[in-house]
């Protein structure tokens, strides 16, 4: 089967899968073109709350393709920098599941997410160190707002792996599960998350992400839309909220 990415809707959670198992699910020049048309669509549809990014089998994403790096490393690089801002950019809550290598373009695509879940084992580095790569300054800055400039530093510098406890204690990933026990978190977490105010979670993404021209919007957005006061009457009722404002999309 060609390298490709694959994605279903389920419920409320859309999941993209990449799928390049000969490689360990590395990326190729057409797999990092075609994410952010994916995702553009994925943001649009009116049913997806929600997207989680995983790779096929036992691994997440050892990286670019290296054959891809012969022709012109500097496209290849602004390709996997375009991928990556289109998922950062995602407008609703996006985690990435990591099983096994979560390497170079990889760490990259789960930095992007707003959250990461590892399974025990799993494996992270920021390699272009092993290559004579600069890495892209708006990577290094999302990474050292994810684990600080120290850390940034040592992944950067030594291109080495690290496992979960220390991906887990630098603030790299979220949560660490027990083998096995990755899928069953993200779903019960995404659910988590898709019955929550989207309202809510689009003013925290940009606010956090570092957004500081938009409080007006945020404040009339919220003004209008009611989300607070069915909040606070479900709350009193003992009942789950219906909150009713939800992210633009085509529908």
């Amino acid at each position: 089967m060609e390298p490709h990415l694959s994605h279903q809707v389920t419920g409320a959670v859309a999941t993209v899968v990449i799928h390049h198992a000969a490689k360990r699910n590395a990326m190729t020049a057409a797999m990092w073109r075609s994410l952010p048309p994916l995702l553009d669509e994925l943001s649009g549809d009116p049913d997806v709350r929600v997207l989680v990014l995983t790779g096929e089998g036992a691994t997440f994403c050892a990286g670019a393709d290296i054959s891809s790096l012969r022709g012109s490393p500097a496209e290849a690089q602004s390709l996997a920098v375009a991928a990556e801002e289109a998922l950062a950019a995602f407008p609703k809550p996006t985690l990435a599941a990591v099983r096994g290598h979560c390497v170079g373009g990889g760490s990259q695509l789960a930095a992007a997410c707003d959250l990461r879940f590892a399974e025990e084992g799993a494996l992270f580095g920021v390699t272009p160190a092993r290559l004579g790569i600069v890495y892209p300054a708006s990577s290094t800055r999302r990474l050292v707002s994810l684990v600080g400039p120290a850390a940034t530093k040592y992944l950067l510098y030594s291109g080495e792996l690290i496992g979960t406890e220390r991906a887990l204690r630098t603030g790299l990933v979220d949560e660490v599960l027990p083998e096995g026990g990755l899928a069953g978190r993200v779903e019960e977490f995404t659910r988590i998350l898709a019955a929550r105010s989207q309202l809510t979670q689009a003013a925290a993404k940009e606010f956090a992400d570092g957004r500081t021209d938009r409080d007006d919007h945020w404040t009339a957005q919220a003004r209008g839309s009611g989300d607070a006061a069915e909040g606070v009457a479900a709350f009193l009722e003992r009942r789950r909220p219906g909150f009713s404002w939800a992210v633009p999309g085509r529908g």
